[in-house]
């Protein structure tokens, strides 16, 4: 009995290894040097107790928006992304719908590319006087819709969430479609000849079913939008000003400029945030899932 259950144990060895060495020990290392006043000027370490994490929560902390604006965007895209994806995944498994793979793939293929790529095609884009979406819009007699798109507060945040919906909608639609495609057509015909409309199949079959999908695809989404970086990088870097910082550019800048504890003393809080994040959503999903 000992030996069947210490079987699974030795095909997750390795992995658990690699990531014990790799991911969760520099982790550990990490928060312990949040203590301290590392840095690049000094070869001696001191313990500092909460020095830094206080500087950071304190009420005039430079830190605190970054952690909002985190946040905020954590929430706003995967909201975006779970319902744009949910609706073309719908839409693209409707039998009217004709050459449903091509599409797929059109809408799976930004996918494929590194945020790098398409925060640096987007920024040449939506360049205020040389890029193609004011010149498109100038063109066509909308140049008051013209906007410094990357440059003016009132639009950035939502041009950069709209930029990385648009990057990971495909993915969230392709896991949803395999999620639909492993319900049964039963369900819909019974409820078809009970004269149940679209929008009751929706709520009373599809979403329920689609439950543990939807749990995977918030989970994906969440951790995503609190370690996003390169994004916010190459569009923006964290500008105009500091209006689009986000934690992981602030940990990117407090490494560059050498100050080595209080990078990783924001890594370690992004770390504490997802966690209690994921802990609720978890939570909540499956509280939902043992009502239904």
């Amino acid at each position: 009995m000992n030996y069947k259950k210490l079987y699974p144990w030795y095909f997750a060895l390795g992995a658990v290894t690699i990531y014990t060495l790799l991911c969760f020990i520099p982790g550990i290392v990490g928060i312990c040097y949040s203590f301290t006043d590392w840095n690049n000027f000094s070869d001696e370490i001191h313990f500092v107790g909460l020095e830094h994490y206080r500087a950071i929560f304190s009420g005039n902390s430079k830190y605190l928006p970054y952690i909002t604006n985190t946040i905020v965007f954590t929430i706003f895209t995967t909201i975006a992304k779970t319902v744009v994806g949910l609706a073309l995944a719908l839409l693209l498994t409707q039998k009217f719908i004709k050459c449903k793979n091509f599409h797929r793939m059109i809408i799976f293929s930004p996918q494929v590319m590194s945020y790098l790529v398409v925060g640096l095609v987007f920024k040449s884009m939506l360049h205020p006087t040389t890029g193609f979406l004011n010149h498109f819009l100038r063109s066509v007699g909308l140049g008051f819709l013209a906007r410094n798109w990357l440059t003016d507060l009132k639009v950035v945040w939502p041009t950069v969430m709209a930029v990385d919906t648009w990057k990971g909608m495909g993915y969230i639609m392709v896991v949803v479609i395999a999620g639909l495609l492993s319900i049964s057509p039963e369900y819909y015909e019974a409820a078809g000849m009970d004269g149940a409309n679209f929008r009751q199949k929706l709520f009373y079959i599809t979403l329920p079913l689609l439950k543990p999908i939807l749990l995977n695809v918030t989970v994906l989404n969440v951790t995503y939008g609190l370690r996003v970086f390169d994004m916010i990088y190459s569009l923006t870097n964290g500008g105009p000003g500091t209006a689009t910082n986000v934690i992981n550019t602030a940990v990117f800048k407090e490494f560059s400029k050498g100050d080595l504890a209080m990078g990783t003393t924001l890594s370690s809080i992004l770390f504490f945030i997802m966690l209690f994040l994921l802990y609720f959503i978890i939570k909540a999903m499956e509280n939902k899932e043992v009502d239904a």
